[in-house]
């Protein structure tokens, strides 16, 4: 075995004690052996931590030693052999000590011969096996017993060993030292029997369950207890208390991972030096006073309790290790932190701290670990820091600390791990820092420093990690960084980093180097290539050429990343790279036909390709990466009819090639590759028949065939998509009756068959199960006519809240969560729909995964607007516009608390208004314009931020905000019908989510937002967007060019 297996647990004591064995010497003065002064005899044999490596023959002369009465065989690596039948020859064995040492099978019976055993340590020795009648019989046998140490792991035993209450175990009177690690035993709970071992001294049991039977208090003469490790274990409040005041005696008490769900403990014995709560479900609040009892404490850990509050504690100068992490503390680090002067490990990491670190913390002149990260310090760092000559560690990261690093490192040259991210400091980087030899872990990402690194650097023999990302740091980066001989990845993205070094040492060591989003211009760096087994690069956001001529050869080189870099036309160097895994070089000014050298590059280990965001002409080449996963090819102007040649990359989960120019029909063949998840087609020239998708596959997740000139029915072939969330085949000439087979796929959460041609009514839904995750259904400007469907929308269960639910809970859960499938590449394909926002399509490019809409809008409904829909608790637009819809509005519309937009536009709705709409807080736009609405207008809420245009062209109306008064017949103020012209008669709807709407309304909605923030998203232009949305603002109106107006009666 090597030197480091024993080295973790022997440190320097670690050493073949049997090479000093030597025949001509006496046995009795050999390492490891003592002998009875009187008569000679073998009495100890200690080879613990001896490097033994090899089994123990049975007839060993070991087992002649009869007079033995301590054997210790203690870390040692046995090579998983059996413990022989022999031991039970060593009748006079008092001590037996067989831990750490590789042993492994059946515990032989003939250890249970040894009755005058007073310790056995058979523990870390998972292998072992022990059969109930061995484990009784040692027990009843071991009468003299007073340590015992049995870990045990081998759970395959088919018998486990019972530990029931009148377990023979329990009799064992004289024991003081009882360590039991629970892998084999049943029940798996802690006996109550345990209580019957009044003489135990020292008691560790690991991994039981169930409750902790109140009897363990009866164990008065306890010093250490440790339960730790109980992840199943429950220990009620009443029996912990009387633990606390039972044990008076305790100096370690470790409940680690019990759930306690207690107050903390007050009445803790005086003796107490270890106590260990962590994650145990602590409450109550921590006072300053909290650790004044008792003052022997010397390690606290309370982490990983988030219910416990409070503040930092006053002085304990026997403290010398405190670990609050993950709770709930906060407030300021008092000055009083000072005078912890024998603390050397302090963990604060993920509290609620706040405020700036006082000068006292140089005090802690013994600290060597201190974990500040993850909390709301701000101010400077102090300089007194330096005064922390023992300090290996060093966590502030994830805070608001400001100013600059302050340049003391000097001093501090035992540090091994610095970790400053995610703050905001600024200023240079720190040159001291580089003066520290043993650093092997340096994090400064996410502040704003600034300024060239320093040219020069002592440090690199250790560092392993390096993270200077998301800085301002500028100028040429040195060699040093590239020469770092134990990093293998280095992150120096976003930053401003204008060159490399000229001349680089070859580094067979550093794997990733990411250097996305800088200032590199001019050709490739060549200096690159030194980076001999370079993995991964990232030169994307940078302004690079790459001449065909240009010599660069990567070996090893898997993974690239040229996103936008202004690149003109294929990397030539590509020509040598055998063992691309990954290669992204969208988003670029990449023009003309893809190459044939390119599409007939053999890299069968091609997972990714993304070539979208290109200027990208002709016809789509056969490709030869059958191992490829990930297709992407969007945003170009490819043409041509799509080659059936595609279907022979059988590996593929992802096909994009939405926006371009495709025609003709889709191959049949894309319905028989069965890992495909994610098929988008929108935006193309595609004809014929829809491909039976699904026919031979159901992995399909996502299928977005917009805005083609497909025709025919929906292919019955997609009720084997039982994976299917997304169904978009909107903007077609699609022509079908409603596909109410599709009720049958239970993940359907988007519907969108709007712009086609379908007809008839909508089938009612005859099922229990009836698109039950269905949020968005979009079935307008179709040919639909009928009732509305009443049962289909009684089955949307995702957009009915669940019982118990309110509004504000609701809303304040309304954080923004996208569709989209993740990949084994850290991207994501992100689900998309598009709306008509005032007659112009807008794509949002992310769908809020509780977004909740439904738009029947411009087909030829009639009837009654059904009650079925006010169970819709969740829904947020609702739009049944430009219908033949006819009676009142119902008043049980108002029960839609969280709806935003409403229109009912253009319909022969009669009756009046229900107050009962008013109580929409979220309502941002209404539309009830063109209907036969009589009455005045109510108020109160939203109601009074509408405008004229929400209710025109009913002419009975009045109240503001018309200018007809209620209680008169004087028409004349009467407000014109809102005639349009036939390209303006479609939906109004989102006409009204207009800037004004926005500042004046009580409530700003999340669909609202969504569509304002996709758009910036989109376009990145805050002026386009603020004159595009202005354009949607509600002017003065002109009276248009009469025209016939469409109107359905």
């Amino acid at each position: 075995m090597s030197e480091e297996y024993y080295s973790c647990w022997c440190d320097e004591d670690c050493f073949p004690k049997t090479k000093s064995w030597n025949e001509s010497r006496d046995c009795c003065t050999w390492d490891g052996v003592t002998c009875d002064l009187l008569n000679g005899h073998v009495i100890v044999l200690d080879l613990s931590c001896s490097q033994l490596a090899e089994s123990i023959h049975p007839n060993s002369s070991l087992f002649q030693l009869h007079h033995l009465h301590t054997l210790n065989l203690a870390y040692n690596h046995f090579y998983y052999s059996s413990i022989p039948h022999s031991i039970g020859q060593l009748m006079n064995l008092r001590h037996l000590n067989l831990s750490h040492s590789q042993f492994d099978g059946k515990i032989p019976t003939e250890i249970s011969y040894l009755s005058n055993l007073v310790s056995l340590d058979l523990s870390y020795s998972y292998g072992l096996q022990l059969d109930e009648r061995t484990y009784e019989t040692m027990l009843h046998n071991f009468t003299n017993l007073e340590l015992l140490a049995l870990f045990l792991g081998d759970i395959s035993s088919p018998i486990p060993v019972s530990i029931h209450p009148n377990s023979s175990l329990f009799q064992l009177h004289h024991l003081h030292t009882l360590n039991l690690e629970n892998n084999f035993f049943y029940p798996s709970s802690i006996p109550n029997g345990i209580g019957r071992l009044r003489n135990l001294r020292h008691l560790k049991l690991s991994f039981f369950d169930g409750k902790i039977p109140t009897e363990i208090s009866y164990l008065s003469n306890l010093v250490s207890l440790d339960l730790s490790d109980g992840y199943e274990l429950q220990l009620d409040e009443r029996t912990f208390e009387t633990m606390l005041h039972n044990f008076t005696n305790l100096e370690l008490l470790s409940l680690s991972f019990v759930n306690i769900s207690s107050p903390i403990p007050v009445n803790v014995s005086s003796s107490l030096r270890y106590l260990d709560l962590t994650d145990t479900n602590l409450r109550g609040v921590l006072t300053e006073s909290s650790f004044l009892l008792p003052n022997s404490l010397e390690t606290l850990n309370l982490g990983w309790n988030d219910l416990l509050k409070g503040v930092f504690p006053r002085s304990n100068t026997l403290l010398m290790e405190l670990d609050i992490s993950y709770t709930g503390i906060s407030g300021e680090l008092p000055h009083s932190i000072g005078t912890f002067s024998s603390l050397n490990h302090l963990n604060l990491y993920g509290c609620q701290f706040s405020g700036s670190i006082p000068d006292s913390i140089g005090n802690l002149t013994q600290i060597t670990e201190l974990d500040l990260s993850y909390n709301h310090f701000t101010g400077h760092i102090p300089s007194t820091i330096s005064k922390l000559k023992h300090l290996t560690i060093l966590g502030l990261g994830s805070n608001s600390f400001s100013g600059e690093i302050p340049d003391v490192f000097s001093n501090l040259q035992k540090l091994r791990y610095l970790d400053f991210v995610n703050n905001s400091f600024i200023g240079s980087f720190p040159a001291s820092i580089l003066s520290l030899t043993h650093l092997d872990h340096l994090g400064l990402s996410s502040n704003s420093l600034s300024g060239p690194l320093p040219s020069k650097a002592s440090m690199h023999q250790k560092l392993s990690e390096l993270d200077l990302s998301d800085n301002l740091l500028n100028g040429t980066i040195p060699s040093w960084v590239f020469n770092l001989p134990l990093v293998y990845s280095l992150p120096l993205h976003n930053n401003q980093f204008s060159g490399l070094a000229d001349e680089l040492k070859t580094n067979p060591t550093l794997e990733t180097l990411d250097l996305n989003n800088n200032q590199l211009s001019g050709s490739f760096p060549q200096s690159l290539v030194n980076l001999t087994n370079l993995y991964s690069l990232d030169l994307s956001s940078n302004n690079i050429t790459i001449d065909e001529g240009m010599n660069i050869t990567f070996l090893s080189l898997s993974y690239l990343f040229l996103s936008s870099c202004q690149l003109k036309d294929f990397p030539h160097f590509l020509r040598n790279v055998k063992t691309l895994v990954y290669l992204d070089i969208s988003n670029n000014k990449i023009c003309g036909q893809i190459p044939n050298w390119f599409s007939g590059m053999r890299w069968n280990s091609l997972q990714f390709l993304n070539l979208s965001h290109n200027s990208l002409t002709g016809h789509l080449p056969q490709f030869h990466y059958y191992s490829l996963e990930y297709l992407d090819l969007k945003f170009n102007s490819l043409q041509g009819p799509l080659p059936s040649s595609i279907c022979n990359m059988r590996k593929l989960t992802l096909l994009d090639l939405s926006h371009n120019y495709f025609s003709d029909a889709v191959p049949h063949c894309l319905g028989s590759m069965a890992l495909l998840r994610v098929l988008d087609l929108r935006r193309n020239n595609f004809t014929g028949s829809l491909p039976p998708l699904c026919a031979h596959s159901t992995s399909l997740r996502t299928i977005v065939i917009n805005g083609n000139r497909f025709e025919g029915p929906v292919p019955v072939s997609l009720l084997k998509c039982d994976s299917l969330e997304v169904l978009d085949v909107g903007s077609n000439a699609i022509n079908d009756t409603f596909p109410a087979w599709l009720r049958t796929l239970l993940e359907l959460q988007v519907l969108i068959l709007k712009s086609n041609k379908f007809h008839g009514p909508i089938s009612t839904c005859q099922t229990k199960f009836c698109f039950p995750k269905l949020r968005i259904l979009d079935l307008s400007r179709n040919e639909f006519s009928g009732l509305l469907p009443a049962k289909i929308f009684g089955n949307f269960k995702a957009m009915i809240k669940l019982e118990g639910e309110d509004t504000e809970k609701l809303n304040s859960s309304r954080q923004l969560k996208y569709m989209e499938l993740n990949s084994s590449f850290g991207t994501s394909y992100e689900d998309s729909v598009s709306l008509v926002i005032k007659g112009h399509d807008i794509e949002l490019e992310r769908v809020s995964t509780i977004m909740t809409t439904i738009d029947l809008s411009s087909n030829h409904f009639e009837g009654v607007i059904p009650k079925t829909l006010m169970d819709l608790s969740s829904l947020w637009l609702l739009n049944l516009s430009h219908n033949n819809l006819i009676g009142h509005i119902p008043m049980e519309l108002g029960q839609l608390k969280t709806l935003e937009a409403l229109d009912l536009s253009w319909n022969r709705l009669t009756g009046r208004i229900p107050q009962e709409l008013t109580r929409m807080n979220f309502l941002a736009f209404l539309n009830l314009s063109q209907n036969h609405l009589v009455g005045p207008i109510p108020h109160g809420l939203q109601f009074n931020t509408f405008e004229n245009e929400s209710y025109g062209g009913n002419l009975d109306l009045c109240g503001p905000p018309l200018s007809k008064q209620c209680g008169t017949n004087d028409s004349s103020h009467v407000p014109q019908s809102l005639e349009s012209e036939e390209d303006e008669s479609e939906s109004y709807f989102f006409s009204g989510f207009t800037w004004e709407s926005v500042v004046i309304g009580y409530s700003f909605g999340l669909v609202v937002g969504t569509v304002m923030w996709s758009l910036m998203f989109k376009y990145r232009k805050p002026k386009w967007f603020v004159e595009f949305f202005d354009g949607l603002m509600p002017h003065k109106r002109r009276r248009p060019k009469k025209r016939a107006q469409r109107r359905r009666t």
